[in-house]
């Protein structure tokens, strides 16, 4: 497979608690990529939590961390990367993921708030309805998700190696499909 890609990045998008970094630290080790999670470098480079920067430059200011991020990682190659689940929205972004596979990790609501039920690190979930601000986010951002090269629907029960297969498998498809065009 590896050969296959020739060293091209596969880019992770989907909303939170998909399973981006889980399932994209997998596909790295199967494909003996480098993994990078753009949340985690933002955070290791501000030396802040994602929350304390949504607080304190708010969600432009963090956006904006989140684009120089990905520009410098785009010039890497061999790398699975993890992204945040809005960074489909700044145009810009688009032209980085487009150097790349770009695939959309998909689940429904209700699995996605299931897994982030006990988790405080989601600034956009804070002092909200969780399910109601899901399922808006989920709206705003599918036209967007949707322009990924493939897109795998996650089912109640799957595991992470199950989604990790399932790129796996759908990859030739879509190399064939840029080779032809």
């Amino acid at each position: 497979m590896s050969s296959l890609l020739q060293g091209v990045n596969l880019y992770l998008i989907g909303m939170m608690g998909v399973g981006k970094t889980t399932v994209g630290r997998l596909l790295a080790k199967e494909l003996g990529y480098g993994f990078v999670d753009t949340d985690h470098v933002i955070a290791q480079a501000t030396g802040k939590s994602i929350n304390q920067l949504f607080a304190q430059e708010g969600e432009a200011g963090f956006r904006q961390l989140e684009s120089d991020v990905l520009s410098q990682v785009c010039a890497f190659t061999k790398l699975t990367i993890a992204t945040g689940g809005g960074i489909v929205l700044r145009r810009e972004n688009w032209g980085y993921l487009h150097h790349g596979l770009i695939v959309w990790l998909d689940a429904p609501v209700e699995l996605i708030y299931s897994r982030l039920a006990e988790d405080t690190t989601r600034p956009l979930l804070e002092d909200v309805d969780p399910q109601g601000k899901l399922r808006s986010l989920l709206e705003q951002r599918t036209p967007l998700y949707s322009q990924a090269d493939l897109h795998i629907t996650e089912r109640e029960g799957d595991t992470p190696e199950d989604i990790a297969k399932r790129i796996l498998e759908g990859i030739p498809g879509i190399l064939k499909k840029a080779v032809s065009h």
